[in-house]
């Protein structure tokens, strides 16, 4: 029998059938996790949803930084054999630390969006709407002009829209006029590719591409992510070869507070029925 080899915590982190860890400051993650959901259905998924804190947006690198570590040891004591960071902030401002002290696998949501964009950009004009956090932190900005150094990039922050999805106004007049307030600004620089650099704004991709028009290309990084884990994973040995059995636990979820509106939330955009959310003291970790 082969021997697995033992992490930090002495678990082993070669285990193909451990779940992977999914973390972001509240339910725009979900769209990660649905997408993880649907590329790689054999995976067992554990999801933490920091909801007590959220937003991470207008917060200082050190704190969401802070929050990320301990999400991140949290994640650990479930066994996880990888860990997606679904959330563009915490991406920004505490990947590269993490990945440094980390032994099992971890990507975030801004690179694999940043590539694509990078690529299909026809007049080099790409746009990126996020929190204020991100957009400060330039890191879509140095990613993309990292990958060709004369494509323009737009950063705008709408930091609406995260409460009006949280609130569930998906489809309503309120969150049209404020897109069209955000965007026209975006439109009349004539960019031709949109990074929605948030996990909540592909829940209201309908109404930006309205506002946007088709000549202008939308990049979820939330499906590129999932994409690059499932490349990651197979390049690792790490794909999970059993398929799902009737009555096991495959998706698990916590949360930081609010478990019953996060169970109905969730429950509203996942195919899969969301049985509990346990409520965790994140603190603690």
């Amino acid at each position: 029998m082969e021997k697995q080899e033992l992490g930090k915590t002495g678990y082993a982190l070669n285990d193909p059938t451990a779940p992977i860890g999914v973390f972001d400051s509240g339910v725009g993650g979900l769209t990660v996790a649905r997408e993880i959901m649907r590329q790689i259905p054999n995976e067992r998924l554990i999801y933490f949803g920091d909801t007590a804190r959220v937003p991470y947006g207008n917060k200082s690198k050190e704190t969401v930084t802070k929050f990320s570590k301990q999400i991140v040891r949290f994640l650990k004591t479930q066994r996880v054999k990888a860990i997606v960071i679904a959330c563009n902030t915490a991406s920004a401002y505490a990947l590269d630390e993490i990945e440094k002290e980390l032994d099992i696998p971890i990507i975030g949501v801004v690179k694999p969006g940043a590539r694509v964009a990078a690529e299909v950009t026809k007049n080099k004009k790409v746009g990126v709407i996020a929190t204020a956090g991100t957009i400060q932190s330039r890191i879509y900005t140095d990613y993309i002009q990292g990958i060709q150094k004369d494509i323009q990039v737009i950063g705008k922050a709408c930091p609406l829209f995260v409460p009006l999805v949280e609130e569930g106004l998906l489809e309503d007049p309120v969150t049209d006029e404020i897109a069209t307030r955000y965007l026209n600004e975006l439109k009349d620089i004539d960019i031709d590719t949109l990074i929605l650099g948030c996990t909540h704004y592909p829940l209201i991709r309908s109404t930006l591409g309205r506002i946007m028009g088709e000549s202008v290309t939308l990049v979820n990084p939330a499906y590129e992510t999932a994409r690059e884990l499932k490349e990651l994973l197979a390049g690792e040995g790490l794909l999970n070869p059993s398929t799902k059995r009737l009555g096991t636990n495959q998706y698990q979820f916590f949360v930081s507070d609010g478990a019953d509106k996060f169970k109905t939330f969730a429950n509203s955009i996942l195919k899969y029925g969301i049985l509990s959310a346990q409520i965790i003291h994140i603190e603690e970790y």
